[in-house]
């Protein structure tokens, strides 16, 4: 329950955030609370219910949303899912593979890192995939934000209270 939906203007999901920075953006007037959750945050001199579903006064250009080159990101787009083996792991066993390896000349970037356990990164070590016979299940490339953000959702599912705002294929 730490978590808040950001809405666009226009009711569209943009971005989970937690619900210390939803309560800064409400009190910069930058926001407004269109669901709360039952839980109350306490301060010296006030109560304040936290924010599930709050929505930007300001309307923000989707296009212009892109996003952020992170390792937690890749791990998103890959769904948590080495690239070699095809095996599913928490995020403490996983690493990001350069496909071409920096070595010899490899950018760190979306079109060539993916998503690898421990043991297939090891064993790749600092071969090309023909070299090392371990081609990628998928060509990695730079996710939409909606892409990642329904991804992120549905790894630890969302709260009833998102329901009304986030569209999940069943």
């Amino acid at each position: 329950m730490d978590r808040t939906l950001l809405l666009n203007t226009t009711f569209e999901p943009l971005a989970v955030v937690s619900w210390k920075k939803a309560v800064t953006l409400l009190f910069l007037e930058k926001v407004e609370v269109i669901r709360e959750y039952d839980r109350e945050v306490h301060s010296v001199s006030m109560r304040l219910r936290l924010p599930a579903v709050v929505r930007l006064l300001t309307f923000v250009r989707p296009n212009k949303l892109r996003v952020r080159f992170s390792r937690k990101n890749v791990f998103l787009r890959d769904g948590y899912k080495c690239q070699y083996c095809g095996e599913r792991f928490d995020g403490k066993h996983l690493t990001c593979d350069h496909i071409t390896p920096r070595s010899r000349g490899g950018l760190t970037e979306w079109t060539n890192i993916v998503t690898s356990c421990i043991y297939c990164n090891h064993r790749k070590g600092d071969r090309l995939p023909e070299e090392a016979e371990m081609i990628p299940l998928r060509k990695p490339g730079r996710p939409s934000g909606a892409h990642v953000l329904m991804l992120g959702l549905g790894a630890g599912g969302f709260p009833d209270y998102w329901k009304d705002y986030v569209f999940m294929r069943d």
